[in-house]
């Protein structure tokens, strides 16, 4: 037999029976999780986990962030899609997925990218904000409207087998930029699709952030304000560094200098290289330009290019006398982001005749079909 239908405001006592047993939580807790709206910036790994335990625990109302769509790379950790998601927005995904989870509960598809000019809108709308991104300068973005809105940021990131979870702007505690004042150039941070990810390392981050996100709700427990969880899922250790908020922070400090939410403050100012599309890497070679490929040895089971030359990032500085400076080098990696950085270091060696394939090889393997890489 289907449920009965809700009258507005009651809670329905048989689908959160295990709450209500919890003397934390009871029935109280459950309406406030019932009248709060989360935010999560971000559908993916740890969005994921994060929505599905967020709708499952009766939150009032979800907001969700992303606008990207399901690609075939992401069913190894993105539990909310399925094979025959491959190409969908993932923002009306995710709603769909949420509903038939908990038809009781708002779920609001935002399928739109998170920037500065609607940043501080969308966190304004919402009680607790999640994030779910993978890159700085959307951490930086989603902190800085959090602590300009007054509104906790409930943060998580993850790489290889290593996780981080903490609260940013809560009352009395630090931000982001305490902890990071500065963005790293990002040719020099390896992401997920740079480096890869375990795929379950998603779930373990992705669902304490959503025991954050209900604690700061319940009013319960101790959050994770001014304390940064550290995950290894290698060695199955984790421990915790304490983290306090910067008296000089030109955001939450006691002089704050940063009024409003920019995207040029997130991005450090990338390395100035010469680039090609994929479109044209064909053509530069056959002028008798040199493929430099520039991954790492586990990287290169995915695909490699016929004549290029492989010597990985790690070793590159060691290994440069294995490259004539007379010839044209085209240096890739797997997303674009490595080959940046090499450019740079050959420039320092003396190379000029250097260019980065933008997008790198996944790039290319998606303009050229008969390339077989993943």
């Amino acid at each position: 037999m289907r449920p009965a239908t809700l009258a507005p405001g009651s809670i329905d006592l048989r689908r959160y029976s295990r709450h209500l047993l919890i003397p934390e939580v009871g029935l109280d807790g459950q309406r406030k999780l019932a009248a709060a709206r989360v935010l999560c910036v971000g559908a993916g790994g740890l969005g994921s986990p994060i929505l599905t335990y967020l709708a499952a625990a009766g939150v009032g109302r979800i907001g969700v962030v992303d606008d990207d769509a399901v690609d075939v790379t992401n069913l190894q950790r993105q539990i909310l899609y399925a094979t025959g998601d491959v190409g969908k927005p993932k923002a009306s995904v995710a709603a769909e997925r949420l509903h038939a989870l908990n038809p009781q509960i708002a779920i609001d598809p935002i399928p739109v990218r998170f920037d500065a000019t609607n940043a501080r809108e969308l966190v304004r709308l919402y009680d607790v904000v999640v994030d779910g991104t993978d890159t700085f300068a959307s951490r930086y973005l989603i902190n800085d409207a959090c602590v300009l809105e007054r509104k906790p940021d409930v943060y998580g990131s993850i790489f290889r087998f290593d996780g981080q979870v903490s609260i940013f702007a809560a009352p009395g505690g630090p931000c982001y930029r305490c902890l990071f004042p500065q963005p790293p150039p990002p040719e020099t941070v390896p992401t997920c699709a740079e480096g890869g990810v375990l795929g379950v390392l998603a779930g373990i981050v992705g669902t304490w952030q959503a025991n954050e996100v209900l604690k700061l709700l319940l009013g319960i427990g101790e959050p994770l304000v001014g304390r940064l969880l550290l995950v290894d899922a290698l060695d199955a250790r984790m421990r915790e560094v304490k983290i306090v908020r910067d008296p000089d922070c030109p955001l939450c400090g006691d002089r704050p200098s940063i009024a409003e939410v920019s995207e040029l403050a997130y991005e450090a100012r990338p390395i100035d290289v010469p680039q090609i599309d994929a479109a044209a890497l064909e053509d530069v070679l056959r002028e008798g330009a040199v493929l430099l490929d520039v991954r790492e040895p586990h990287e290169a089971v995915l695909g490699t290019i016929d004549g290029a030359i492989a010597i990985p990032a790690s070793q590159l500085e060691a290994r440069l006398h294995e490259l004539d400076t007379a010839k044209r080098y085209v240096v890739a990696c797997r997303v674009g982001a490595r080959s940046r950085w090499a450019v740079e270091r050959l420039r320092d060696a003396g190379f000029r005749r250097l260019a980065h394939l933008r997008g790198g090889l996944l790039s290319y393997a998606a303009h050229n079909r008969n390339f077989d890489f993943f």
